[in-house]
């Protein structure tokens, strides 16, 4: 057979249109012996493939199909329970590890697949087996979704109550997947008006940058201002009216959770629930259908993935910045008992990290059965390929990456040198845009926060732990013991930027310190002050899944209560919380629905909730007088003065440990205890010391103060003599209260008393907003 005309992009996986009414196709596969494109057309209508095609009946043998399919280059079945034709067509190759074929005719729509056949030998990794239809890494887009039925897996099972039977590492099985399994959709997404009449990325800089992390769905899908199809959709975050609403919170990027195509977890599957996060990836360049509108859905592949480009372009209107989480250490294939839909039956042995003494079982550092391996080369190029085209394609201004330690494993050990971060690092695109990493994995020391140097921001747990601890932790131990276990040392230390954690390399700045207090993963911020204990009943692991340390506080009662006393303890606990998060040095960032206390009623794991417990509730929207209503206004002040002041618009520390390990003292932050003095070297070891003032120089050089009263009782405070002081914010302002001059007779008039356990933040008299 002549080698057909090679689009120009042959070198890369992927399907590719040409401009004659066709396309080329290539998917990678190292040890595959022979591969098949395979192409699905309704049984009702004409074949396009008719001419080439020599057909069978549907009553001939799936053996047979295949043997057949060995002699000629396009083969079709009818499938009649389908109501569906199926055509094989033989592909080139391995050349260099990838498979070619040309087509004359292809169309945006077209339902397309691959079958793989090669060795099954489970001991070594390698797990080929004809008799399943497998998905294109590189798809646009997908249909369907996938069946808890045998027909799923490539080894012989059964289901048994509900349950997967089987051994992975027995006979192969036998059973066509086709219907039981996801298929691809062909996307024509040639790019030709080059995104002419889209409005400009807001490129949003660092230290300007408030990130607000938002499930698509959960955000909307009880919106009351949305009419009942938009809700819980793309088309949904990207209307007006919820744009309106982020407008007036005055964040500037909006993070969200994994919205590439998904597919629930084996043991999901078998308790009959969903992935609702989406860390459980089915395809890396298709958009998560089950978000899209149902007139969207029921036009297909490429109205999905525009409602996506739409929701993306109104954001940008709108004047926010879209990350998005992504997922590269793992997939949806689980373990070696997992289906196969895609990589394990086009290549187990390359794309999966085999655990090196027994190579039949997949190397596991991310909790979800497989990893991702990352020293091979293709596999870096795989994903930097999917990341391109959702910034260039879709429009995406950065990323977030899911258990990032797992993808900058080099041999089983982490380095901040691994190929795949320096393939982000010099990517002309990539490296320009916002990369965020979520810097542990579950493997061998796997938490590394603080080591991935330029340009990646990372998550701040340090930040995260030392706020609960301090404003909850410690403030709900009994009053008779007034030590804590964190003080001025170390909340000074994650206020000005985390400088003994980010300060890695020349140039390195505290933005790159993503501050947080809650995100999707544990309590929202109101459940923290809810709950002792978690309450994660309804994930169906009697409580057993979920984080048990959480350093949150009940206040007295377990749950929701009328009591004003502890509502009114938890709300300030709230603020001050989120008060410390957008009052320090770094980049925040904030779990949507925390800025109105929304609850997931005590689950800290709620990943396979989808429904009311993770849909934010917003009922309290249209009620003026509702304490929600309150808190939300007051965090959006917060917000507007942070992105006003002169102290943030920079990236550097405060305070910055040098390459040499020495503390470089800064004129721009001077600290100060109550009584007006600076701390001695023994006042920063003393736990027990939490009140404190962190007086901050602006970039025109005049000052604002931020108040820290860790104590159970009012206090006084000797202010700086040099300027006249103004309350700008404070998290007592909700209850009525409010930082003031002292009115104790005779007192010196740089006195002012704090309200007891609150974070206020003071200016000049003439940078009075």
């Amino acid at each position: 057979m002549q080698l057909p005309r090679l689009h120009r992009y042959a070198t890369r996986p992927g399907l590719y249109f040409d401009d004659e009414g066709g396309a080329d196709v290539i998917v990678r596969s190292e040890t595959a012996e022979q591969l098949w494109l395979c192409i699905l057309e309704p049984v009702n209508g004409p074949s396009a493939f008719y001419n080439e095609s020599v057909k069978i009946m549907d009553r001939d043998s799936l053996t047979q199909f295949f043997q057949q399919a060995h002699h000629h280059d396009i083969y079709t079945r009818v499938v009649e329970q389908l109501g569906m034709r199926e055509t094989l067509i033989k592909m080139e190759g391995p050349n260099y590890g990838l498979w070619y074929v040309h087509l004359k005719k292809a169309w945006d729509g077209m339902q397309y697949g691959f079958r793989a056949e090669g060795a099954w030998d489970p001991a070594h990794g390698l797990r080929f087996n004809p008799n399943k239809f497998l998905l294109d890494p590189f798809g646009k887009g997908i249909d369907g979704e996938m069946t808890l039925d045998p027909a799923a897996f490539s080894y012989e099972c059964q289901l048994e109550d509900g349950r997967i039977v089987g051994s992975p590492m027995g006979a192969i099985s036998k059973i066509d997947s086709l219907g039981s399994v996801p298929v691809s959709v062909a996307v024509d997404d040639r790019d030709k008006a080059k995104h002419a009449g889209d409005p400009v990325h807001p490129h949003v800089p660092w230290s300007k940058t408030v990130i607000y992390e938002v499930h698509v769905k959960g955000f909307t899908a009880n919106a009351p201002w949305l009419p009942p199809e938009l809700r819980g959709t793309y088309a949904g975050l990207g209307h007006p009216r919820t744009l309106s609403y982020l407008q007036r919170l005055g964040v500037t990027s909006i993070e969200l959770l994994p919205i590439q195509a998904k597919q629930p977890e084996m043991f999901l599957q078998e308790a009959g629930l969903p992935n609702y996060w989406g860390y459980s990836t089915l395809n890396f360049f298709s958009p998560e259908p089950s978000y899209a509108t149902e007139a969207a859905r029921r036009a297909g592949a490429t109205a999905v993935r525009q409602e996506v480009i739409d929701m993306v372009k109104s954001l940008h209107e709108a004047g926010f910045e879209v990350l998005m989480d992504v997922v590269y250490n793992h997939t949806c294939e689980g373990d070696s008992q997992g289906p196969t839909v895609c990589w394990r039956g086009l290549d187990n042995l390359t794309f999966y990290r085999q655990q090196q003494h027994n190579v039949g079982e997949l190397e596991d550092t991310t909790g979800c059965g497989n990893t991702i391996d990352f020293t091979n080369t293709h596999n870096v190029t795989f994903a930097a390929d999917s990341l391109r085209y959702w910034a260039k394609r879709i429009g995406i201004d950065g990323f977030r990456f899911d258990l990032a330690v797992s993808l900058a494993r080099l041999n089983g050990q982490f380095t901040a040198y691994h190929p795949f971060l320096y393939a982000l690092r010099s990517d002309q695109l990539l490296g320009n845009m916002k990369l965020i990493m979520e810097p542990w994995d579950l493997g061998s020391q796997g938490w590394r926060t603080g080591q991935f140097r330029q340009p990646f921001g990372e998550w701040n747990d340090r930040f995260r732990d030392s706020a609960r601890t301090f404003w909850i932790s410690d403030v709900a131990q009994p009053s008779t013991n007034p030590y804590g276990n964190i003080g001025m040392q170390e909340m000074a230390t994650r206020m000005c930027g985390s400088a003994d954690l980010f300060a890695t390399d020349p140039g390195r700045g505290a933005t790159s310190s993503i501050n947080y207090i809650t995100s999707h993963d544990g309590f929202t911020l109101a459940d923290l002050t809810m709950y002792v204990h978690k309450h994660n009943e309804a994930n169906g692991e009697n409580n057993n899944d979920g984080a048990n340390v959480n350093h949150s506080a009940n206040f007295g009662v377990e749950g929701p209560v009328d009591d004003p006393v502890v509502n009114r303890r938890r709300e300030r606990t709230i603020l001050n919380m989120l008060g410390t998060l957008l009052l320090s040095l770094g980049t925040p960032m904030l779990l949507a629905g925390d800025e109105f206390g929304n609850t997931q009623y005590g689950n800290n794991n709620a990943y396979c909730q989808d429904n009311d417990i993770t849909w934010l509730d917003w009922d309290w929207l249209e009620d003026d007088s509702s304490p929600q209503k309150r808190m939300m206004e007051s965090v959006a002040e917060l917000v507007a003065i942070r992105k006003s002041l002169g102290i943030y618009t920079h990236e550097d520390f405060f305070t910055r440990l040098s390459q040499l390990g020495l503390l470089k003292p800064s004129s721009r932050v001077q600290w100060l205890l109550p009584d007006g003095t600076t701390p001695m070297e023994s006042d920063w070891f003393n736990t027990a010391l939490r009140s404190f003032t962190m007086r901050l120089r602006t970039s025109e050089e005049t000052s604002v103060a931020i108040v820290v009263n860790g104590s159970r009782e009012s206090l006084d405070f000797h202010m700086p003599r040099d300027c006249e002081w103004q309350v700008l914010w404070s998290s007592c302002q909700t209850a009525g209260e409010t930082p003031a001059p002292s009115a104790e007779p005779g007192a010196p008039d740089n006195l002012w008393t704090f309200p007891p356990v609150t974070i206020s933040l003071l200016t000049e008299g003439d940078l009075l907003m």
